[in-house]
Order: C-alpha cells, then sequence, then structure tokens
C-alpha cells in the first residue's frame, strides 16, 4: 500500500478507479423476493470480481439506501461482510434520499483527501419491491404494551380500546413529510408555475428511451453493468429492462395524468419508474492507485450540496448546485463535456435547464448578475438517464458517476459535471477530470 501523503494544499487527490452496477429492473420483476442487501452484496462482490481487488486493501464501505429494511438497518455492513470484505473493515449507511449515493461517493472522497482512508468502496442499494409496512401506532403500542403481560387474562386486554381499522397495514407513501404532498404532485406544480408543457415532457421522456435503447445496443451501458444469476432459475440478467425502445410521441400522448388529475401533464410515460438495483464504485488516493497498478479513469475535482425550500423547489436542486460547483472549480457550462443529471421526471429536467439558462432566476434565486447558461443537449445524458435506465433511490448517484467517467472516456472529453436532486429539497453536482 502507498505511504498516505498530503498534496500541498493539505488535501490528496481522490481518483475513480472502476465502478459497476447490477441491471436496474422495474420493481416488483425480477429482483422481487431480494432484499436490499442481497443486491448491495452482489453489487460488491461484482465490483471486487472486475477489479481484481486484494479485499484486505479495503479501508471502508460505504452504501447509500432510502427505503430500510429494518432487519439489516446498516445494510452497508451486513453487504461487506457477505461480499467477503475483511470483518475488521468499517462500514456505514448513508440516507440522503435521491442522492444517497452521492453522499457515499463524496464521504469517500473526503475520507481519501483527508488521508483517513486509501481504498474506498462507495454506491447504493435499494428494494422498492420490498418496502417495510407496519401497524397503525394504536396497534403497535398495544403490541408494545403486551411485552408486559404475565398471566392469560392481561391478554384479555390487548382489544380493549381496539377498532377494527386498527389492525389494517399501514403502507407508506412516497410523500414528503413537510408538504404531505407526492413528489410528482410538487413536479406537476413546478412544471406549471415554470411553464413546461406536456409535450417537452413527452419529448425528453421520449428522447431518454431511445437513447438509453441505443446505448444498450452499442454496449455502452454493458461496461457498467455486472450480469447476475437469480435464484431459483439462475437465469442470466444483464440488462435493465425497463428501457422502452419502441416508444413513440404517438404512445407517450395517450397516457393520462398520474398525479394531479384531470389537469396535471406528468404521466407514467415521462416519469422516472419504481426501481430496484444496486451500484458500486471503487475510489482510491492517486498514490494507492499507482502502488496498487491501477490507472484511474478520472478525478474528483470537487462537489457541492444545496438545500432549497421544499414548498416551491423541491426538485430544483440541480439549479442551486450546479453554479455552486462551477463557482468553486472556477468553471463554467463551456468548460464541461459530459452532463450526467439524474432524471426523476421529464418536467423536472427541463425545469432546471430552464432556470439555468434564467436571468432572472440568477438573480432572484441566486444573487447573480448572469445567468447561469445553458446546456449542450448533444452533451446531455447522451446514453438514457433514470427516466428510462430506472431509479433505484439508494443507487442512482454511482451510476451517474460511472457513466459519466465512461463517456468522457469515450467521447474524449475532460470535464463531466454530474447534478442530481433529492426529496427534501436537497442537491448535489460534483465535477469529474478524466485521467487517462
Amino acid at each position: 500500500m502507498a505511504k498516505r501523503s498530503a498534496s500541498k494544499n493539505g488535501l490528496r487527490k481522490a481518483v475513480l478507479v472502476d465502478g459497476c452496477r447490477i441491471p436496474f429492473l422495474r420493481s416488483g420483476t425480477d429482483y422481487k423476493d431480494l432484499m436490499s442487501y442481497d443486491m448491495a452484496r452482489m453489487a460488491i462482490q461484482a465490483l471486487l470480481t472486475r477489479s481484481q481487488l486484494d479485499k484486505s486493501e479495503v479501508n471502508w464501505v460505504i452504501m447509500g439506501n432510502v427505503v430500510s429494511n429494518l432487519s439489516t438497518s446498516n445494510v452497508a455492513r451486513e453487504a461487506a461482510l457477505a461480499a467477503g470484505i475483511p470483518s475488521s473493515v468499517p462500514a456505514y449507511t448513508v440516507t440522503l434520499a435521491c442522492v444517497s449515493s452521492n453522499k457515499s461517493v463524496t464521504n469517500a472522497v473526503d475520507l481519501i483527501r483527508t488521508g483517513q482512508a486509501d481504498v474506498v468502496i462507495a454506491g447504493g442499494t435499494e428494494s422498492l419491491s420490498d418496502i417495510p409496512i407496519r401497524f397503525r401506532k394504536n396497534f403497535r403500542d398495544k403490541l408494545i404494551e403486551s411485552q408486559r403481560y404475565k398471566s392469560p387474562m392481561d391478554y384479555m386486554k390487548f382489544l380493549k380500546g381496539m377498532k377494527p381499522a386498527d389492525i389494517l397495514p399501514e403502507i407508506p407513501s412516497i410523500a414528503e413529510f413537510t408538504t404531505s404532498r407526492t413528489m410528482g404532485e410538487d413536479c406537476d406544480r413546478m412544471a406549471a408555475r415554470i411553464g413546461v408543457t406536456r409535450k417537452e415532457q413527452d419529448e425528453y421522456a421520449m428522447r431518454s428511451h431511445l437513447a438509453a435503447a441505443k446505448a444498450t445496443e452499442d454496449g455502452h451501458l454493458a461496461k457498467e453493468i455486472a450480469p447476475v444469476h437469480i435464484p431459483p432459475k439462475f437465469e442470466t440478467i444483464a440488462r435493465d429492462n425497463g428501457i422502452r425502445g419502441d416508444t413513440s410521441m404517438e404512445k407517450l400522448e395517450t397516457l393520462r395524468p398520474a398525479f394531479i388529475k384531470p389537469h396535471g401533464t406528468l404521466t407514467a410515460g415521462n416519469s422516472s419508474y419504481l426501481t430496484d438495483g444496486a451500484s458500486a464504485v471503487l475510489i482510491m488516493s492517486e498514490e494507492a492507485a499507482k502502488a496498487l497498478g491501477y490507472t484511474p479513469k478520472a478525478a474528483f475535482v470537487d462537489y457541492a450540496y444545496s438545500a432549497q425550500d421544499p414548498e416551491e423547489e423541491l426538485l430544483l436542486g440541480p439549479a442551486y448546485s450546479t453554479p455552486m460547483v462551477l463557482e468553486r472549480t472556477k468553471k463554467a457550462i463551456k468548460d464541461i463535456d459530459v452532463f450526467e443529471f439524474h432524471e426523476a421526471f421529464a418536467a423536472q429536467i427541463i425545469a432546471n435547464l430552464k432556470c439555468l439558462d434564467s436571468t432572472d432566476f440568477a438573480k432572484e434565486k441566486l444573487g447573480k448578475g448572469r445567468k447561469v447558461g445553458s446546456i449542450p443537449m448533444d452533451k446531455f445524458n447522451n446514453w438514457g438517464g433514470s427516466l428510462s435506465i430506472g431509479h433505484p433511490f439508494g443507487a442512482t448517484g454511482a451510476r451517474l458517476v460511472m457513466t459519466a467517467a465512461n463517456r468522457l472516456q469515450h467521447e474524449d472529453g475532460q470535464l463531466a459535471l454530474i447534478a442530481s436532486c433529492a426529496a427534501g429539497a436537497v442537491g448535489n453536482a460534483m465535477i469529474l477530470e478524466r485521467l487517462n
């Protein structure tokens, strides 16, 4: 192992060595009997196999996860152990909504920059086929109370004060705690306020699916996917199963509003779908990568996180975090060769692009005298995105990092900008620089 040393500014360079993910699948399909733990284990094992890394070299494992299974609340630790990582290697789980694995990646970068680690596996996992369904509060209280019962007569008190509805399961909804609105409802409201039309959304959704289908056929996505074999049949799964390469404007136009009915503009066709999957990336210090014989794909230049008003700006994270990271790195839109933005909804993407290209937004929201700029669409999400590939909440950020690094190599670019929105009105942006 390379000796840990600091650069002139006291921070070391963190580099992306490799990464992979298992195929992203629609919830309720081939991963429906798996836990997020199973998928995380498979992603970590696939990364170790692909990189041929000696497991004893790993210093930390960090995984993002949003919908936690109570049996594996620290899913990173359980998955790391199951993947064969030595028990002496600490592991922890990050929860920051849809930027959870963005946070796992930037936490890994910080550990390496500050000399606390040389080799970190970071990523995320999510099973939306295995959501925790609980009893209602009154019934839970009774169950806790029953632990103190000692005689058969005590159990006669169990049903006292109970209503029939109390025994019904309580299914969690994907809604903001502070506003009680679903993300789709908020996005529909934002689309109307900013002026994003249904046609714009459908056109963007078609672009995403057709780009992902082409990237699949051209073999670009295969470079980041590790095929898996799921019991009991152990058939090989090597592709994402939510990509609709046969979509068209005619098909998209027939879909009805999904969130605000009957006048909303968001549909199942221009929104991301519930997805199961996991991802993992291998991050090292530049010195460690060299000592271990690896040629890194990219270096992490810098990153930024933002937080806005969840009442009106829930999904505008990229519009806030992008200018922050550009300012931190003294870069501009024109300097970026590859853009990879998380696609929660087509309306969310279009709204953020409009805001970045708005002088009014720059003045009123960013306190800047000029707009951030227009992002060239020939550099933007060229291999599809979350709308088409899928969006396992805790795993998307690491996928974006992998795709951005691979696109830099394929498109002969130098700098990539990754940006994401998240529930709670949080945003993240990071910049990668191609090394080889």
